[in-house]
């Protein structure tokens, strides 16, 4: 069966019917599988890679080059999300005509199927071209991390005098520019919710509240694989530092004291050379009951060696390639 496709007019159904929207960010072809596959509808080449795949302090040393690198990553993963690529900072903010080259890019280049840019009114026009262009535009008010020195660093957004009103025109003004949707992120429920109620278009929210029509987490805060960051607005749904650490732990015993690999891990001249017993070490992953339920890998039956020059499982691809 054809799998069938987000588009920006999915999402506008979806808000018509009252349907929640998911968002995640991905960075590289392999996540995208597993999230695609977890019917995400749409998949964020975030610049928040600068953060947690750079390891910067911000997202404002990433570059239009290194979007495209992780959007073409993403979209090798991918069959049915959307995808939305970042335009980092200074890629759209000194003029219309470099902004559109720029976003171009990110389309042709990136296989992205929309851009994301931050800002309210003060891009309007900007917006408005991209859309005449050909190239559908999400916007992103409320904390908008590319403004991190302005702002005076990662704060909620919206509670000043004034700032709920200013922040429903910004997106009353996008959204008559053509945007297809918004994140909100770091404001108020109460002013996120009256946005969402007031747009036709869906809105996706972070630190924003439960009235948005969509919600938007960075995969790496989801699964817990930073277990020193934990922002109120997001919920771990594991915790994979532990895991992985655990892991990595009795792969290094393992190696250490000479139990990987067995002899099922290891390939031999042909069947008349392999030696009588099969039984394989036990690893200590086995004997230590895995990290989870169950083991993280049990002892499989011998198999045949592939013919020469034949690879077979040696080297594994996460994804099926397109054409």
């Amino acid at each position: 069966m054809k799998t069938k496709k987000v588009t920006i007019h999915t999402l506008e159904t979806m808000k018509e019917r009252g349907e929640k929207i998911t968002m995640l960010t991905a960075y590289d072809a392999t996540f995208a599988q597993l999230l695609d596959e977890s019917q995400i509808d749409l998949l964020l080449v975030g610049d928040s890679l600068g953060m947690v795949v750079q390891g910067h302090e911000t997202t404002l040393p990433v570059t239009l080059e290194d979007i495209i690198y992780h959007c073409r990553a993403v979209a090798r993963g991918t069959q049915r999300a959307h995808i939305v690529g970042d335009m980092p900072f200074m890629s759209y903010q000194s003029s219309i005509h470099e902004a559109m080259v720029n976003a171009g890019r990110l389309i042709k280049e990136g296989n992205a199927h929309s851009v994301k840019l931050e800002g309210g009114a003060q891009h309007a026009d900007l917006v408005s071209r991209l859309v005449s262009a050909g190239i559908p535009v999400m916007g992103h008010i409320g904390l908008t991390p590319q403004s991190v020195h302005t702002m005076g660093g990662f704060k909620v957004q919206g509670r000043g005098d004034g700032e709920a009103e200013r922040l429903l025109q910004d997106a009353l003004t996008l959204q008559e520019a053509g945007a297809y949707a918004i994140v909100l992120e770091g404001i108020p429920s109460v002013i996120a919710k009256r946005i969402s109620e007031t747009l036709h278009i869906p809105t996706i929210g972070i630190g924003a509240g439960a009235d948005c029509d969509g919600q938007v987490l960075v995969i790496y805060d989801l699964l817990g694989m930073n277990d020193s960051f934990k922002p109120r607005f997001v919920r771990r749904y594991e915790h994979l530092a532990t895991r992985i650490r655990t892991a990595v732990d009795a792969y290094t015993t393992d190696v250490k004291n000479g139990a990987f690999p067995s002899e099922q891990e290891s390939f031999f001249m042909d069947k008349a050379q392999r030696p009588k017993s099969q039984a394989a070490t036990v690893s200590a992953i086995a004997l230590a009951g895995g990290c989870g339920p169950g083991p993280l890998s049990e002892v499989s039956p011998p198999q045949e060696d592939t013919p020469a020059g034949d690879t077979g499982g040696m080297y594994s691809t996460p994804h099926k390639p397109k054409p």
